[in-house]
């Protein structure tokens, strides 16, 4: 377990889920992962938090944008407006120019040149999820991308990520970096982009099962990945995809 306070910029701080039935969303997650989820106030739009034992790890909001229902990345910076204008000089695409949400902070949401959807978080009174690598906390986020190389070009000069391969079984596996600190992955992949955001859990089938019942689907059903732990990849009722690994360092 990690408790934060703090993330430098660069670094996955927050994770939400836009949703066309907050409530039926905030129920699901709520018993797979022990989350009490809770409404912000009227001003927050319908926003509410995911509480692991009284302290904020997502978010769930109403779906505002056409299309399917998917949880959103959002990276820690120090200025969100020199962000955004980074990330169009380098070929993203604007879907919310930066704004101020509340007083807790200042973000926008971008593309990547790929199409592939994430926000930028300016922390003010938020910092971010106040867990990680817990059951029921953040734990990975990973960009599955059709080039990998192109992605890089992008992603490096926003926010200072270099790439690094670690062995994985019989393959290797593509980090993401800042600095000499990994946070997160990125691998290849065939189908429509998107950051794959994934929690601790204790018990990745039992997790899986969990979710079933509570009228989820598996998307990747659970396997086991050498020196990391047990992987599985579920999506909720409203099809939004989420990975859950059981390891020794993620709880």
């Amino acid at each position: 377990m990690v408790a934060k306070s703090s993330y430098e910029p660069g670094t996955p701080s927050w994770v939400d889920l836009g949703s066309p039935d907050p409530t039926v969303s905030a129920s699901f997650y709520g018993a797979l992962f022990g989350w009490d989820v809770v409404a912000g106030p009227p001003e927050a739009g319908g926003y509410r938090m995911a509480l692991l034992r009284g302290a904020a790890v997502a978010g769930i909001s109403p779906q505002f944008a056409p299309g399917p229902a998917a949880w959103t990345t959002y990276v820690s910076v120090a200025d969100a407006d020199a962000a955004a204008a980074t990330a169009v000089e380098h070929g993203g695409v604007l879907e919310m120019v930066p704004f101020d949400v509340l007083r807790v902070g200042r973000m926008a949401v971008l593309r990547d040149p790929a199409g592939t959807s994430f926000a930028v978080w300016q922390p003010r009174e938020h910092p971010g999820s106040a867990f990680v690598n817990e059951p029921g906390a953040l734990c990975w986020n990973e960009l599955i991308t059709p080039v990998v190389a192109a992605a890089m070009a992008f992603y490096g000069p926003l926010f200072g990520w270099t790439r690094s391969s670690m062995p994985m079984g019989d393959g290797e596996y593509d980090v993401l970096m800042l600095g000499d600190r990994a946070i997160g992955g990125i691998v290849v992949g065939d189908g429509p982009p998107w950051w794959q955001v994934s929690f601790a859990v204790a018990d990745c089938d039992a997790t899986v099962a969990a979710a079933v019942t509570l009228g989820g689907s598996v998307d990747e059903p659970a396997e086991d990945l050498p020196d990391v732990g047990r992987f599985a990849v579920l999506a909720d009722p409203h099809g939004a995809r989420f990975g859950v690994l059981a390891s020794e360092w993620a709880g």
